[in-house]
């Protein structure tokens, strides 16, 4: 919808906006262009996008993830290479883009949270990468990192919520974005 793109392209560029989309709202916004391009545009083939886990069905789990870059206002509160313990729920969340898409990503420091193994290596192990995606990508920003996308629940945190997994839970991004406008 023209008046929707026009919006959301208002908010972003004379609003000083943040946009933040988990799971399903990541596919949203790799599927309009908006990571990791910064604005609604077609997609073409050779767009970066989200497709069905390496095993075909749904996977629903926690995962270890570590963080690859902190230039986003919403990872703010963390430091390059904190991991965390996080929830993944998702049948479709295979981050897939081509060698020179990804060599663009990781110049410009888009590639934010990457599955990781025990030891904080990236992997494509299925045990620690649970849909198989390119280098390990869980989540990505557009390039001035006010559009946060990603596959892990951070949202499902709380004194009570997953206390028998070991590791930090909470990624501050919702503490982060709302220091954003303070």
């Amino acid at each position: 919808n023209p008046k929707v793109a026009e919006a959301v392209n208002e908010f972003l560029t004379k609003q000083d906006g943040l946009m933040l989309g988990i799971c399903n709202g990541f596919q949203a916004l790799i599927k309009l262009g908006l990571v990791p391009y910064g604005e609604i545009r077609e997609t073409t083939v050779d767009a970066p996008t989200l497709t069905y886990n390496n095993i075909g069905r749904h996977q629903s789990k926690i995962v270890r993830t570590r963080i690859a870059s902190n230039k986003s206002p919403w990872l703010k509160a963390t430091e390059v290479g904190d991991t965390h313990s996080i929830a993944i729920s998702h049948g479709e969340g295979k981050f897939v883009a081509s060698e020179e898409v990804m060599r663009q990503l990781i110049a410009n420091g888009q590639i934010a949270t990457q599955y990781v193994d025990f030891n904080d290596n990236a992997t494509y192990d299925i045990d620690f990468n649970p849909n198989g995606s390119t280098y390990a990508v869980e989540g990505i920003t557009s390039a001035d990192g006010r559009i946060f996308g990603k596959m892990g629940h951070s949202e499902r945190i709380g004194e009570h919520v997953i206390k028998n997994i070991i590791g930090e839970k909470d990624q501050k991004i919702f503490e982060s974005g709302v220091n954003y406008f303070k």
